[in-house]
């Protein structure tokens, strides 16, 4: 009777702490927080939508569509996609954030350990032996050598219950915290892509402003070489050939130089795609394409679609939960513990029932004075949620802004390009028309140097302008969140599953 009387005892505390374990959690209940203190307009200022008179770029159709997986397949171009497949598996950059998410979920399982007890075997086995001179308690001495065994078969078992939602707010921290890393994730993913596209439509600009340059470089030769046979034959004068020779070597010598910057985008997409620059190079193909129409959507859509926005939001969750944590230090620690096993001199008799031994005990510590360290590490914690309020405002702000800058150079430069389209036809005409009158005797060469100076200008900023609308929509996309959503992101379930054993980095 007496030992059903302890267990059940036992049985009663347990239960007992199991039902405070699941009674109590200090600390702030999380609520997010505004992110503006107004709600968003209904439409970006900078859209083409909103600007009618530019008769330009428009966006897509509808209002609400927005973009969905692969984005860069907007653009219909096979080599893009094909890039940005590989850069998907092989880019560096994203396998290290994915391992950082996956460290991040490991913190999840460290945490969660605690809410359980902890259980140590101890097994031992002593021999050992007293002194021949050994007094005893009558004061004689003993003759001879006295030895004793002892083996034991032992287990210790403590727990700390939870009683104030100290380890249960840990675990909501890292599960935020991984949160945290899976957005970044997605973020370092758009960011490389977003890049990758920047870069591949730099090199089709270079590609088509060595076209012009090539082009360039034909005209002013046979320019040259009239010129040359102009003066021999007595009708020319040297100065033109020298100005001829002069217009065609600089030509020549910008054109090699455009192949520098070529050769560097190259090499980024090598590495950008994780693959050897040495042994990587794309065909030529000059940028003949224009920017897609891009469905925006409307400002209050992009809250949900930034995966930075969503990094900063659940970075408030997390230090609102330390809120909690640091909170659950005012209150009292219950920690239970019972050890047990089986004990005996003799190895036969270790087994027997009469070798049991077992003690179980409870004790309680509380923090009577601390010269202010808790209130100072509550504070502290609250602090720092008040700063990530603060950057999660901030970034919803920049944002905004990133959209509205991308909108509005999409859409003025599409205006530019345009107004340069004229400008460039003009100067063609100019040089036709300069071209004649030096060949008929009634302007100096420099005349037709200067015209095709101009054009060669012109057909520069043209090519510029050209990549700069094709860089700018990818800008406008990645700051719009790519084909990203918020319900992408792993809830604190999913990102809390019990993961596969270990594997090296070459195994995943």
């Amino acid at each position: 009777m007496t030992m059903k009387r302890y267990r059940f005892q036992i049985a009663l505390g347990f239960s007992f702490a199991a039902l405070l374990v699941t009674g109590c959690r200090v600390g702030p209940v999380y609520h997010k927080p505004p992110a503006m203190v107004q709600a968003p307009p209904a439409a970006y200022k900078e859209s083409p939508a909103q600007h009618p008179e530019s008769n330009a770029w428009q966006v897509a159709q509808p209002q609400d569509a927005m973009l969905h997986g692969k984005w860069w397949e907007i653009y219909g171009d096979p080599d893009l996609n094909a890039l940005e497949d590989k850069l998907n598996v092989d880019n560096q950059t994203i396998r290290q954030s994915f391992e950082n998410f996956m460290a991040a979920r490991t913190l999840i399982a460290q945490a969660r350990a605690q809410l359980y007890p902890t259980l140590t075997a101890a097994p031992s086995a002593t021999r050992s032996g007293g002194s021949a001179n050994q007094s005893s308690t009558s004061s004689l001495i003993v003759p001879g050598n006295r030895s004793s065994s002892l083996m034991t078969l032992g287990a210790d078992a403590s727990w700390a219950p939870d009683l104030w939602g100290r380890v249960r707010n840990l675990i909501r921290e890292q599960q935020y915290n991984a949160q945290v890393s899976a957005a970044d994730l997605e973020n370092v993913r758009l960011t490389e892509q977003a890049t990758l596209a920047l870069t591949y439509f730099e090199i089709r600009g270079q590609d088509a402003l060595q076209s012009v340059y090539t082009q360039t470089v034909a005209d002013d030769q046979k320019a040259l070489d009239y010129t040359r046979a102009q003066y021999e034959t007595g009708v020319g004068q040297e100065i033109s050939v020298v100005e001829a020779q002069n217009t065609l070597e600089s030509a020549q010598a910008t054109f090699t130089g455009v192949g520098v910057a070529r050769a560097e985008y190259e090499h980024a997409i090598a590495t950008l795609t994780g693959q050897d620059a040495s042994a990587f190079s794309i065909p030529v193909k000059p940028l003949d394409a224009a920017p897609p129409a891009i469905p925006i959507g409307v400002p209050s859509q992009l809250l949900e679609r930034r995966p930075d926005i969503a990094a900063a939001e659940r970075t408030m969750a997390s230090a609102n939960a330390a809120i909690g944590v640091a909170t659950a230090a005012y209150y009292p620690n219950l920690t239970l513990s019972a050890n047990g096993g089986l004990e005996s001199a003799a190895l036969q008799h270790l087994f027997d029932i009469s070798s049991r031994f077992w003690s179980i005990g409870a004790s309680a510590s509380e923090t009577i004075f601390d010269a202010g360290l808790r209130r100072a590490a509550v504070n502290q914690t609250i602090d720092v949620y008040n700063g990530d309020v603060a950057s999660y405002r901030e970034t919803v702000l920049t944002a905004f802004q990133q959209v509205e800058d991308y909108l509005a150079g999409v859409r003025i430069l599409s205006q530019q390009i345009q107004q340069e389209q004229q400008a460039a036809a003009s100067a063609q005409r100019f040089v036709d028309l300069e071209t004649a009158r030096y060949q008929t005797g009634l302007d100096p060469y420099i005349d037709v140097v200067t015209a095709q100076n101009t054009l060669l200008a012109d057909e520069q900023t043209l090519s510029t302008l050209h990549t700069q609308a094709m860089t700018a929509s990818v800008q406008l996309i990645e700051a719009l969140g790519g084909g990203w959503d918020s319900t992408q992101l792993p809830t604190p379930a999913q990102v809390s599953q019990r993961q596969s054993p270990a594997k090296t980095a070459m195994d995943r």
